[in-house]
């Protein structure tokens, strides 16, 4: 079998460099493939007399997360080169895994991201979108299928601020949309891939109306990057797209938190004011049981 050929290989190259308990799992192992694809790792330690961790230290030798991770390779003969489901940032999810191990996964994988936009974020760049934003006659927002979320969110908060703008959630209404744009008035527009056909010609027909453009993105020199006048990196683009972009948008969304506090920030006075008005218009909508 494939991954009894790989198992035994990676036995062999870090052999010399075990323990002498840990060979003794390792012996097993490689002379027992279809064995010990059965056993739990108490089994195992009993087996070859030896503590449980010292199977997991083991595990963990041969490259992999731990023992629940080489017992799930030993009994799929094809999963030792695809053991990962990782559509994109901020998912790592594996078979071997347990609804108890998720939520530190996620955790992790968001403070990941999120420091992955920290580190990629121009403050200048950042200042200038905060400037457009807040002196901006109409706001138009772009953003399709996974883009919807961030979009949908800076929308709400710019709303909630008093500043007048639009998301319309049908890509030909978002072109029809950008062309009827007039000085004055920006465009924002959010694509991870920063390739998608129907935000990129929306950017850019706001663009040739002569509108101030944002792009939000994480690739690094993007197609939509083209038609923007300024542009926000959600990270460093050193992840690929797997099927339909199913991904975390946690870093997009903490980027529109950062444009929310900063437009706020701008003129205090004048956005907290509105805040306390939209307050004030929605306080009836308040459940009192």
């Amino acid at each position: 079998m494939q991954s009894s050929v790989g198992i035994r290989e990676r036995i062999d190259h870090v052999y010399p460099s075990l323990r002498p308990a840990e060979r003794s799992v390792a012996q097993y192992i490689r002379d027992h493939i279809e064995e010990a694809a059965d056993l739990t790792v108490g089994q195992m330690a009993e087996i070859t007399h030896v503590s449980q961790p010292t199977v997991i230290r083991f595990a963990r030798k041969l490259g992999f997360g731990g023992y629940r991770e080489l017992r799930y390779v030993l009994r799929h003969p094809d999963a030792e080169h695809k053991v990962a489901f990782n559509p994109l940032a901020g998912f790592d999810l594996n078979p071997w895994d347990s609804a108890d191990d998720i939520p530190a996964k996620a955790v992790d994988s968001a403070k990941s991201l999120i420091d992955e936009l920290y580190s990629a974020l121009d403050g200048k760049a950042y200042r200038k979108a905060i400037s457009l934003i807040a002196e901006a006659r109409f706001i138009d927002i772009f953003g399709v299928d996974n883009s919807l979320t961030p979009a949908m969110d800076l929308f709400t908060k710019l709303e909630y601020l008093g500043l007048a703008c639009r998301l319309n959630t049908d890509a030909y209404l978002q072109q029809i949309g950008a062309g009827h744009l007039t000085h004055g008035d920006v465009a924002i527009a959010f694509s991870h891939s920063g390739s998608s056909a129907d935000t990129v010609k929306a950017l850019r027909l706001a663009k040739s109306r002569g509108v101030k453009t944002i792009a939000i993105t994480n690739a690094v020199g993007a197609p939509l990057a083209g038609w923007a006048d300024v542009v926000l990196l959600t990270g460093r683009d050193s992840h690929t797209i797997y099927g339909n972009a199913i991904f975390s948008r946690v870093a997009d969304t903490a980027l529109v938190d950062m444009l929310y506090m900063g437009v706020i920030l701008s003129d205090y006075g004048r956005f907290s004011t509105a805040l306390d008005e939209s307050g004030r218009m929605i306080r009836d909508r308040v459940f009192e049981g």
